[in-house]
């Protein structure tokens, strides 16, 4: 089971260190180091400059396990509900991201520079407020999944530093951010599922 997460963890995550991978899965730095340096070894995964990503015949095989590792949770009716409930939080996010993003001057959508601080101050209460609803429906994701706690762990760091004034952790792709996460989060959640992501 710790291989496949993480394979698991480098499918979500697409590129990632040992440190992050164990972290993810939730085992010691130094068993997923030798599970990644094992799978290096025997093809599975490419390395590249202290990152690790899985190769394309991994990508394929891993697809053919989750059946097998989450048939449980395929007819789980808590896990079910908690993820329609989560779809339901995912489209509010969308929007609120895009908020984040953009803004309305004039008429037209312009990219948000984040020169105006109320506006800024009005989406980070809004994300504030719609993470106290999907903390609840996480908290019954990690009842069936307790490495699921990461995420809730994470989501909550990122929009308090948010909330100190640390706005790159909003959205920033190349930290831990909140959407990052949650983009995480989603991939994670439909990959256990079966289902694929609807944009």
């Amino acid at each position: 089971m710790n291989l496949h997460l993480v394979l698991h963890g480098l499918a979500v995550k697409k590129h990632a260190d040992a440190a992050a991978i164990a972290e993810f899965a939730g085992i010691a730095p130094n068993a997923a180091a030798k599970l990644l340096a094992d799978a290096v070894a025997r093809g599975r995964v490419i390395e590249a400059q202290g990152k690790f990503m899985l190769a394309p015949l991994a990508r394929v095989s891993l697809l053919g396990e989750y059946s097998r590792e989450y048939a449980a949770l395929r007819t789980s009716t808590t896990f079910l509900a908690a993820y329609e409930a989560f779809e339901r939080i995912n489209t509010s996010l969308k929007a609120l991201i895009t908020d984040w993003q953009t803004m309305t001057v004039g008429g037209s959508r312009v990219p948000n520079t984040h020169s105006d601080p109320d506006y800024d101050l009005g989406v980070i209460d809004r994300l504030g407020q719609l993470h106290e609803r999907a903390d609840r429906i996480l908290a019954k994701l990690a009842s069936e999944i307790p490495r699921f706690e990461y995420y809730r762990r994470h989501l909550h760091e990122a929009l308090e530093r948010a909330e100190g004034g640390a706005i790159e952790w909003i959205s920033d792709a190349r930290i831990l951010s909140y959407h990052t996460l949650w983009f995480e989060l989603h991939e994670d959640v439909l990959r256990i599922l079966g289902r694929q992501r609807s944009e």
